[in-house]
């Protein structure tokens, strides 16, 4: 349950909206096939929220410096965008929204990826449009786990970070929404919640349609 009826949803966006966090392991290990490095799913878990300069570091930390970071990141997307038409949008996206749009919410992306993703990652499941504020890359100074891209939003959307309902599914993601002073939810994807991120959301759900079903019971009895 929510503590308050929140005055704007903040989604996270890979993982949380589309499940595109599997695409990307794959296409990872894809990658490392092809370029001859072991890339594994406990080395994916280190970047899940992270901006790429930050998984690029990543990357030279596992692999060392002279790790060719260039063909490799082209490998990767390569194998990404020949798969990404398998790409689903998560259970409960557009009721949310449609709930969101009665109670007169409005909705921001707070996300760690690159704006020209988000544009196509919306027109690929027809959500163009249904934001109020998108804030991706390159839009704050710090990326996740700083608290700067929930601020952006908060501040794009006019409103204070406390009185926003923030989704995550990723820890670092929850850390930068929770730093933020925002209700934050997780809704797991890939990592399960630990105790220290327990402990910095409102709740954590199993899909989107359960958050659908706080914000319901929250506006019923505010």
């Amino acid at each position: 349950m929510l503590p308050r009826k929140p005055a704007a949803l903040i989604f996270d966006m890979d993982g949380l909206l589309f499940d595109t966090e599997i695409l990307y392991l794959r296409s990872l290990i894809s990658a490392g096939i092809e370029t001859g490095f072991e890339t594994t799913e406990a080395l994916f878990r280190r970047m899940l929220g992270c901006p790429w300069p930050r998984i690029r570091e990543i990357l030279f930390e596992e692999f060392g410096p002279d790790f060719p970071i260039d063909r490799f990141r082209a490998a990767w997307l390569a194998h990404f965008n020949a798969i990404s038409p398998e790409m689903e949008m998560k259970p409960g996206v557009v009721a949310l929204l449609d709930l969101a749009a009665r109670l007169h919410l409005p909705c921001a992306i707070a996300t760690s990826g690159y704006p020209e993703k988000v544009a196509h990652h919306l027109k690929a499941h027809g959500l163009t449009g249904r934001f109020d504020a998108i804030v991706a890359f390159g839009d704050y100074a710090r990326s996740k786990p700083a608290p700067d891209p929930y601020l952006t939003a908060a501040a794009r959307l006019g409103l204070p970070p406390a009185d926003c309902l923030a989704m995550e599914d990723s820890h670092n993601g929850v850390r930068s929404a929770a730093a933020a002073g925002t209700m934050t939810v997780m809704v797991p994807d890939m990592l399960a919640p630990t105790p220290e991120i327990e402990a910095l959301c409102v709740g954590v759900a199993k899909d989107l349609n359960e958050v659908r079903g706080w914000l319901e019971a929250a506006a019923l009895f505010q």
